[in-house]
Formats: structure tokens, sequence, C-alpha cells
């Protein structure tokens, strides 16, 4: 496979140095073939090697185990383990025979060659010569070779072949399922792992097999002694055991079911009930599953060790488990993960998953839109400033400080408009994709401000890519409904709204289209402008016809970027060249155009606003015009022959000036650039009433004891956010991006990790850096203190845990090991309630346990934690969560998780937009949740507050931070429970709780 990844890179080589002038247009997708074709080949050696290290392991271990049976043979019966090596079952199903050349031989010379012939579990063979004594001597010899030995009887011969477990112990020691338990206790991790499955289960429920005691043994030994002084030798090679008789014990009443292997026949316990297959089916199908006496004895590779245990505690019986040890396999991208069933769910099997019985509302949302989107911020009569952010309209009550949620959109919302009546508002929203990366289709709703029912739905199917902007018409009342989508044509499509009815469509331009309006005193006239243009459109006899507007001899702009109406009906743009242009229609000019030339819209006057870009303008009543600057971040207030008259600076904070709304002609509410909302006037200056992240987001912490959090980004921003009040109590700037958090227990500072391995602590009453640490130089995954506060565990992307021992209240931390042991990046830890241990989990979907008290050392026996209590729970892979993953899910599609404080719930972030709530423990596949939605990109992250009543979502991309409310199931309305793909009827309406009425 090496060698064809060579000749698929000289190939690729080759295409390059031969590729002509000719066929340059076809180099980017020949690349592209080939590095498809390549990682393809990278997949498939990847996965070669993968099975063949299973392979590997399962032989080694193999061979690791033979000799613990032959210890426990030596213990109690030397003889037997004589005639072992004469006839001896390897791993239960294979039989070892010894050739001689002689049939009156019973042993070999050293130079002697043997036949070993296995038959495996589904009816193979394979035949291995020319292996000398010594070999078998080291697998299978219970004593060295003696030359000329004397040979066992027959009747010896045929009980060695039934020796099972409760023959390995004396017989004073009874026979128990707690000898069971005891040796079964270490993990037993060989997987075979189906490569087509995505993510699949299997519940592994082995039981012992039903044995014959040693005193029976020795009785079959004296009987056949005595048989064989009356009766002719019998060749060990050729006589067969008597069957068994069929014995059963009863473990808490689960079903058993014999197996039969070559002449003797077994009980083993299903973990499935057995259907009624014809005979030989059922028989095929159970002989791949069971497992002899001999296997059950080789399982373990301390074996040994743990007999000799049971041996010399037999008389505390009442000290050993009663039940037996369970395990669950579960696939992600065809990779087997082994979890262990704790000591206190004895009935896995039966265990039934209920929803929560908690729910969650929506109670407020972090964050604004201001960055990338324009038409995206209006102030109503009711008091109420409507913008947008992710998923979720957002009309907050700037006198009440209160927040509505309109929140029927299923991806992120791009433009508003405002009805004439000043209560109506449509919102328009990209397309988006589903789980199975299909296209959502985009859609525009019209809804009631007051009472959050939608009206309409417009253009579904119509539109593609998503809703670029939207504006009602003024003049008739608002009939008409005018939508640009973000296709490459920029279709423009003008509708009536109220009957759902599209009149006409055209395509606009290939260019970027930034806005559209309707005159306001002519319906038949809409402008739009964009980048390099704005155009005059004119409906006529049910057609749209465009007009560009001329700049003649002012320097064409490269963007166009806002325009209003003045009240003599001018048209007045800003643009990237800091200008505001006052357009006018003008006669035909008959000299230049020629006989039959139309009029044409003008540049009539030429302003110089700001320096930089226009980005924002707004009409006053008393026909004063305001202009918002993008470099110079200032808001200038113009007369009405635009003669500047006050003039205002935003903080560079802030950002850009984005666009501005008239509160009661000398109150301004003022949206930026960097997703802030600021309120004020031109006297007392602006503050901010809307704050949020402006980058991609990932760090999350709660506050051990109040409600605030802290959140952490790629813009470098470290926020404090009070969950109370609704706002920002302070951010700082760092260097680099901040990638995870974590509170110290006592709440007085947090620990932050950054992108290049740095990490930070920072006092909580000052703000102030108490420490710069620096561990490796990769990226920091999580930071974890623990729950005493005496530790805190680094995790980051070199594969490595690092431990610091914390003293002074969390001012000083020393170096106090490393946890080495993972094979790709750290993704999550936890800490045990104890504070010695710690649970995490990695790239590769490892769950690994680590000794942090007794020097950092990694637990290999994973089956020792399963009992183990942990003070949180924010790895995503570990028994308790596994009812959280979706069947077919790979390992990406859950970003984090978290357990309540109270430990009745757990919520899980997806890569869907979705926030999940389940019933902890979950550790059930198919388990039912509640499922909210808000967000318009992957949720990183969530956190319950330290009281559990509240919990904290973040989006990724959205830069969006929606806090729920947590209330029992079953009061208030279900207004959260929302659908995850619009199906909205053309005519139908929707009520505020997601139900559709006729």
């Amino acid at each position: 496979m090496d060698h064809q990844i060579v000749l698929y890179s000289d190939c690729l080589s080759c295409h390059l140095d031969d590729m002509s002038a000719e066929s340059s247009t076809e180099f980017p997708d020949r690349l592209s073939l080939m590095e498809v074709r390549l990682q393809a080949q990278e997949d498939e050696i990847t996965l070669l090697k993968s099975s063949l290290a299973d392979a590997l392991r399962k032989l080694r271990i193999h061979d690791q185990q033979i000799p613990m049976l032959k210890q426990q043979l030596i213990a109690v019966n030397p003889a037997a383990a004589r005639v072992l090596n004469q006839s001896c079952y390897v791993d239960g199903l294979s039989k070892c025979r010894l050739s001689t050349s002689s049939p009156d031989e019973t042993h070999h010379s050293p130079s002697s060659h043997i036949s070993f012939t296995a038959e495996n579990g589904e009816g193979g063979a394979k035949t291995i010569s020319n292996i000398k004594p010594s070999t078998i001597d080291r697998c299978t010899q219970t004593e060295p070779w003696i030359p000329n030995h004397k040979t066992a009887s027959p009747a010896l011969t045929q009980g060695i072949k039934n020796l099972s477990l409760e023959e390995a112990l004396p017989a004073a020691i009874p026979f128990t399922e707690d000898t069971l338990t005891k040796l079964y206790r270490e993990e037993y991790d060989i997987n075979e792992a189906d490569s087509k499955k995505e993510h699949t289960w299997s519940s592994v429920v082995e039981d012992a097999i039903q044995p014959t005691t040693v005193r029976t043994l020795q009785q079959q030994q004296s009987k056949g002694s005595e048989e064989s002084q009356g009766l002719c030798p019998q060749n060990p090679t050729s006589s067969l055991p008597a069957p068994l008789k069929e014995t059963t014990i009863d473990h808490g009443g689960a079903p058993l079911s014999p197996i039969q292997e070559g002449e003797k026949q077994l009980v083993r316990r299903n973990s499935e009930k057995l259907t009624k297959d014809p005979q030989d089916k059922t028989k095929q199908r159970l002989s791949k599953k069971a497992a002899s006496s001999t296997n059950l004895l080789t399982r373990s590779p301390s074996l040994e060790s743990r007999a000799k245990d049971l041996i010399s505690s037999a008389g505390s019986q009442g000290s050993r488990r009663g039940t037996l040890s369970q395990s669950i396999k579960m696939f992600i991208r065809g990779r087997p993960i082994t979890m262990y069933i704790p000591s206190n769910f004895p009935n896995y099997e039966e265990l039934k998953m209920d929803l929560p019985s908690q729910k969650l509302e929506l109670d407020w949302v972090y964050g604004y839109r201001g960055k990338d989107c324009r038409a995206n911020f209006y102030f109503l009569p009711s008091g109420e400033a409507v913008y947008f952010i992710a998923c979720v309209v957002v009309l907050y009550h700037i006198g009440n400080q209160t927040q509505r949620h309109y929140r029927k959109h299923t991806d992120c919302v791009r433009c508003l408009a405002i009805h004439p009546d000043k209560v109506r508002v449509a919102s328009g929203q990209t397309a988006g994709v589903d789980k199975d990366g299909k296209p959502l289709q985009p859609f525009v709703h019209i809804w009631d401000s007051k009472t959050l029912v939608t009206l309409q739905q417009i253009g579904l199917g119509t539109f593609e890519r998503g809703v670029g902007s939207v504006a009602f018409s003024n003049a008739d009342a608002g009939t008409f409904l005018c939508v640009i989508d973000d296709s490459n044509e920029h279709m423009l499509s003008l509708w009536d709204w109220n009957k759902n009815t599209k009149h006409t469509e055209v395509k606009s331009t290939n260019e970027a289209v930034l806005a559209v309006d309707f005159n306001p005193v002519d319906t038949n006239n809409i402008i739009t402008c964009g980048k390099s243009h704005v155009y005059f459109w004119t409906m006529s006899a049910g057609t749209l016809t465009k007009k560009q507007g001329i700049f003649g001899k002012y320097k064409k702009p490269k963007f166009i970027l806002c325009f209003v109406f003045s009240l003599t009906e001018d048209v007045l743009t800003g643009d990237s060249e800091g200008n505001i242009l006052t357009w006018g229609k003008s006669a035909a000019d008959i000299k230049t155009l020629g006989k039959g030339a139309k009029e044409t819209f003008q540049i009539m006057k030429q302003t110089r606003a700001h320096e930089g870009s226009v980005f924002a303008m707004c009409v006053l009543q008393g026909g004063a015009i305001l202009s918002g600057g993008g470099k110079d971040r200032k808001i200038i207030r113009w007369s009405a022959d635009l003669a500047p008259e006050r003039e205002c600076e935003i903080s560079e904070k802030f950002g850009a000036v984005r666009t501005i709304a008239d509160v009661d002609g000398e109150e301004l509410l003022v949206g930026t650039t960097r997703n802030a909302i600021l309120r004020g006037t031109f006297s007392d200056g602006f503050v901010a009433i809307v704050q949020g992240h402006v980058d991609e987001m990932w760090g999350l912490a709660t506050h051990p004891s109040q409600n605030i959090f802290l959140t952490c980004g790629n813009d470098r921003q470290v926020c404090l956010w009070n969950a109370e009040d609704h706002k920002l109590d302070w951010s700082i700037l760092l260097e680099e991006s901040g990638l995870c958090a974590d509170f110290c227990p006592n709440g007085a500072v947090v620990s932050v990790g950054l992108s290049t391995g740095r990490w930070v602590v920072l006092d909580m009453q000052t703000k102030e850096m108490v420490l710069d640490l620096t561990d490796g130089n990769e990226q920091l995954s999580v930071m974890r203190y623990s729950p005493d506060g005496c530790f805190l565990a680094v995790g980051s992307h070199d594969n490595f845990i690092y431990i610091y021992s914390v003293t002074d209240g969390g001012r000083r931390y020393t170096r106090f090991g490393k946890c080495t042991g993972h094979s790709s990046f750290i993704t999550h830890l936890d800490w045990s309630k104890d504070g010695k241990y710690i649970m995490s989990n990695s790239g590769d979907y490892e769950i690994l346990y680590w000794d942090v008290a007794g020097g950092c050392k990694l637990l290999r026996n994973r089956f020792e934690s399963k009992d183990r209590e942990w003070a949180s729970y924010t790895c995503v892979l570990g028994f308790p969560v596994m009812g959280v993953w979706l069947e077919g899910s790979d390992g990406t599609d859950i970003n984090a998780l978290c357990r309540s404080h109270n430990e009745s719930m757990v919520a899980v972030a997806d890569d869907f937009c979705k926030v999940h709530l389940f019933q902890y423990p979950c550790p059930k596949p198919k388990a039912p949740s509640y499922k909210y939605e808000g967000h318009g990109s992957h949720v990183t992250n969530v956190r319950f507050t330290y009281n559990d009543s509240h919990l904290l979502s973040m989006g990724g991309k959205d830069t969006c931070i929606l806090q729920w409310r947590v209330k029992r199931a079953g009061t208030g309305d279900n207004k959260d429970l929302l659908p995850s793909s619009s199906s909205v009827c053309p005519s139908s309406v929707y009520t505020d709780n997601g139900i559709q009425m006729p």
C-alpha cells in the first residue's frame, strides 16, 4: 500500500511537470482529483494498520495467557498437568496432538517433530508443523519433560479434557459467583470492530461455565484405574470422554443456554434472548460466541495473582462482589470503545431511559450581529430595539431591560425590515445545511412584534443560499415586500406578502447587493446599491426595468454602502470614499445620447462626510440626517441641505458605526461593527447596552459560588458576565486567543488557556494577571482545578496533561507532574471527588484514567475506575453519557457536555447548532432528550451555573451566548421545543409555542 502511495505521488509530480500552458486552466481540477485519490489511499493504509495492530495484539495476549492456566493446574494437580502435555486444549476450542514415530511411544525425543492442529470457533483449521518440544514446553507443559515418564490412565486423561475453573481450586474452597467476579475483574479489551459500522452498540455479559468438582475428577481417576486393571489398554488420543450431564446455575434468573463444544456440553448466560431459529443456525451462531473453560481461565493477564488472592481470602465471602462484570462496547468511526458498567447498575439490560425532569427556557441572548450584516437594527414605538444574532431575533426593551425572542428561524438571520405600521417585522435567513449536509431552503418570515406570531412565510424553495436584503413598500401601506437573495445573480423578487404570491422576479447583478428600499411615495420605484453600482428600478405592467446611476465627472466609488430618501425625495448615498452623494433625475441629454434618450439619474451634489467609508445613514423627523463613519468612528448630524451641525466619536473598542436608530430625536441607538449596541446623545456620549464577542468562542467557565461566568475566544477577549443582571461586568484583551478557562474553587482567580501553550491566571477583583506560564508549544484545550483547589490540570494538544500543585489561594503554582500516555490531543478531563484521580478523553476517542496522587501514573486497568465518583462530568466519552451519542455519529458530532451539580441532567453541545438536555446518567443508546434551537453555528460549549438555575451555551462562528433558565418539566409552555426544520404552509399561521394553526 505504501508503494501505491509512492506511485500516486510520482504520478502527481508527472502531471505537474508535464502540464502545458493550454491545460493550465484544468490544473486545479486535476490537482484536486489527485489529492482526493491520495487521501483515499492514506485512509486505506490507516485502516489496514489498525486491523493488523488488533490482530497482533490478540495473538500477543493469547500467548501470554496460556501459561496462566498451566500455573493453576500445577497448583492443584501436577498429575493432571503432565497428562495435559500429551492431550491439551488451546483456547478451549483448539486441540494439540503429539505425533509419534511409533504407536507405542508416549513421549518424543527432543528431535521429534510435533503436528499442531487448531480448529477455530468458525470451523477454520490451521496446521503448524516442525515445532520442537521446547516451544510447546514454554506454552503448554506444566513440568519439565522427563524421558520414559509413566503414562497416565485414560480415565484421568478424559477428566483433564473436561477440567474447568472449580477444578483449579482446592476442595476446601467453595465455588461461587464471587470467584468468577475476582477472576474476571481485569479488563479483557480485545475488540473486533466491524469497519462498516459507524456507531453501534453491543452488550457483553459473560457468565461462568458450570464445572465439575475436583472430587469428581479424583473419583473418575480412581474408577479409571480400577477399570484399566481388567480391560485392555486404551490409546489416550483415540478415547473420547463420555458427555457430561447438562447442569445449570441460577444467576439472578437470567436465561441460560447450552453450548456444544466438541463432545462436551457447556452452559453460558446470553446477553440477549435467543430466537427460535433452526437448530443448526442456532448452533452456528452460538459456537462463535462460546468460550471453553480454558479460555475463560486465561482471559486476564493477572489471573494467577488474582487466583492466589482468592485462595488467601476464601474466608471473607461477605467482602466479595456478588455480581458479574459487564461491559458495553461503543463504536465511533469504526473504533471500539469498551466501558464497564458500574456496580450500581445490576440490571443494565432492563434499564429504561426517560426524559429529564427539567426543561430549558430561553432567558437571555448575549450579543448582536453587527460585524458583517446591515439592515440589522431598528427601534419600535413599543420602546424595544429589534435586532438579531444567530437564529434569534431579539426585542430588547431599553427602559425595562427585558428581552423577548422570536425563534422560528432554522438558521442564521441575515436581515430585517419594519412594516410601515411599526408592528410587523420581516426577517430573512440564510440557507444553511442539516446534519446530513443537505442544504436547507432559505425563507422570509413576516411576524407580529407584539404577539410573536408568524403571519406568513415567503419564498420557501425560491431563494438560493440566503436572503440578503428585504424591504416593505411605504406608499401603499406595506402591501409589497421586495427580496434580494444571495444567489450569483442576486435575484430581485416582488411579493404580495398577504397573499403569498410573487408578482415578478428579475436578475439584479452579479456584484454584491448591500441594500434595497422602496421610494416612500411611489411603490413602483425601487433602489438597490452595492459594489460599484446604484440601480433605479421601475415597475411597469408587471415588469421591472433598471437604470444605473451615472457618476459622470465624479469618481466612481468601489462600494455604495447605504442610502436614504430625503424629505425632498432626493436619494442620498454613502460610499466607500467617505462621500454623501445626492442623486436626482435629469432631462435626457439628446446631444450626447441621441434622439429617444430617456431621463437619467445623475449626481446632483457631492458632500465630503467622513474619513473612510460612510457605513450608515438615518433621516430624522425634522429632515435632519445622521451619518456614521467607518474609519473615523464619527456620528455626524447634518441639516436638510447637508450642512454639518453636531458630531461625536465613539470609543475605538466598539469599532465603527454599523447602523443608527432614532429614539426621540435626541437620544440615539448605534450598532457597531464589533457587535455592540450603544445608547446616548451627542451631549452625554454613548454607553454600551449590548456587547458580545466578535469571533469564534470556545472557552466557558462558571463561577463556583456566584451567578457569573467567563468566556474567551479567538477575538482575544476575556469577558466576565453577570447572569442575574444580564450585562458584561468587565473584559480584557489578551495577546493571544483564549480557548479554555476554569475558576479556582475559592472563586478568587480564574485560569485561561491560550492558543500557543501559554496560560494565565487572572485576579477576579483587580483583573490583573497573577501568573503567566507555558506548557508545550501547542494550543491548550482544557483547564480544570481539582475539587479542593490543590491541583490544576492543563490539557494540551501535545497529548500531555500537565499537573500543577496550587497554593496561596490559587496564586502560586508548582509543576507536580505530567500525565503521559495519550496518543492524540487532549479534549476533555475531569477530577474525581477525592481529588486524586483524573479521567480524560482525547482526539482519537481514548478514555484514560490517571492516579495523580500516586505520581501521575496511568491506570491501565480501567475496570477498577468504573465505580469512581467524579466531581464534574464534562468528558464526552464515558459510561454515564453513552446515550447522548446518536446512531451514526462520528467523534466530532458532540463538542462538549456538562452534568448538572445535582447530577440529575446532562446538557450536550453538538455540531448541528443544537443544545440537548438528557437525564443523567444516560448510559443506553437512543436515550430521549429535549432539543433546543437558537444557535446558528456549531455549539462549542455548555455549562450550568453553580446552583443549576441556568445553563449557558456558546456558539462558535455565530458569536452568540444563550442563557437558558432551568425549570421543572410540565410548567409553562413548550415554546423552546422547536422543530429542526421549517414546514410552514403558505397560508399557515404559527402560534408562539410552535403549533400550526389553520
